[in-house]
């Protein structure tokens, strides 16, 4: 039978992520909208996002941490291009955007010295076999295939390389090791139920050692420079922007970074997120055509949490249709009100996406799992 209980907020989107519980427009009330980004308040307001985020993620000392252009990819890019080139490469990808990380080293920047460690959806390569005397490339939660690394236990503490760590649907909701990471980047819309449009850049001090001492041999477009004079821009990560940022979205920054302090910080985020998680595999345990599509319980993501069906007559359709009958099944619970943007990702095996960062109340989690059940009858 169809359920009768709706989820309150029916948003699983993997991004934009749905907004903290309790938002609604008057968290904006406050923006500065009509100022100038270099004005003293609204400096004040895009320092109070660095600030809270340095706080609540208990980054190192020595560690800078700053606003960018183009939401995390922009972050990736502007640490792929200003700092790779000096030491081999190692890339690791198991995933759409660490497969896209790859392309740009090899087919866009024409590194040389390269070594590639990929996997297939749902796996994770060997990290064991990654050389961190060269500088090495990852994502720490791979968004489109729901497969994290469990640890960062195979990065030594005496590397010689540089980690650039990919981090934008983990930031929030992992307990993230930061010694083991240079380079971490992230943007507002995922764990924190953000806007889009800007990013997050982190820099430990071998990074910033590296930036002020290696120049690339290509050119770098001004939103990718973060020295000047062989020095750290230092003012990139007190406030000042390399653009124009919107005040509308960092006030939106500032409240959702009010709500984690408000409940506990990280603790109370990595909480939410595993309980949401928990609701999804205690499900799946008791569901016979479901399946996580990572295959070890350790690199379960606990954010965008995949999932594949399973179903003997589901797996015997051609590819195509099993695409088809995937999208059907979101689409009927779309048209019912009941979850919304949980397909999974365009280039990933069919199947769903259901986001479980902090911002999704546990309880309009386990309100949909009944919904998936009826649907799944309802496409047979």
């Amino acid at each position: 039978m169809k359920p009768s209980t709706k989820p309150n907020r029916p948003f699983f989107s993997s991004g934009p992520c749905s907004k903290r519980p309790g938002w609604s427009l008057s968290a904006l009330d406050e923006a500065l909208v009509g100022r100038s980004h270099r004005a003293k308040p609204a400096k004040a307001r895009i320092q109070e996002v660095i600030d809270r985020s340095t706080s609540i993620l208990g980054l190192p000392a020595g560690y800078v941490c700053g606003i960018v252009p183009a939401s995390d990819t922009g972050a990736v890019e502007m640490a792929l291009w200003s700092l790779l080139g000096q030491r081999p490469v190692e890339m690791c990808a198991w995933e759409s955007f660490g497969s896209g990380w790859v392309t740009d080293v090899i087919k866009q920047l024409k590194l040389a010295e390269v070594n590639r460690h990929e996997a297939d959806y749902g796996q994770l390569p060997d990290l064991s076999k990654v050389n961190c005397d060269h500088d090495v490339v990852f994502t720490y939660n791979g968004t489109t295939s729901g497969v994290k690394v469990p640890n960062l236990d195979w990065i030594p503490d005496d590397r010689q390389g540089l980690t650039i760590c990919d981090a934008t649907s983990a930031v929030f909701a992992m307990d993230i090791d930061f010694t083991k990471c240079d380079v971490v980047t992230w943007s507002w819309q995922k764990v924190m139920g953000g806007e889009g449009a800007h990013g997050m850049i982190v820099l430990s001090p071998r990074a910033i050692e590296r930036l002020e001492s290696y120049t690339p041999a290509w050119p770098l477009p001004k939103i990718f420079r973060m020295t000047k004079g062989g020095k750290l821009i230092a003012d990139i990560f007190t406030g000042a922007t390399i653009n124009t940022v919107s005040m509308l979205c960092v006030e939106d920054a500032v409240d959702g970074l009010r709500w984690a302090q408000s409940i506990g910080g990280l603790p109370a985020l990595i909480e939410r997120s595993e309980a949401n998680l928990k609701a999804i595999a205690d499900w799946v345990a008791q569901t016979d055509w479901i399946d996580f599509l990572a295959q070890e319980p350790a690199t379960i993501s606990n954010t965008s949490i995949c999932l594949q069906i399973t179903a003997d007559w589901y797996q015997s359709l051609p590819a195509d249709e099993q695409t088809a009958k995937a999208k059907q099944l979101v689409s009927l619970l779309e048209q019912e009100g009941v979850g919304y943007d949980f397909a999974s990702y365009r280039d990933a095996p069919a199947g769903l996406r259901i986001w479980g960062g902090a911002t999704v109340d546990t309880a309009d989690i386990k309100a949909l799992l009944p919904w998936l059940d009826w649907a799944f009858k309802e496409i047979y």
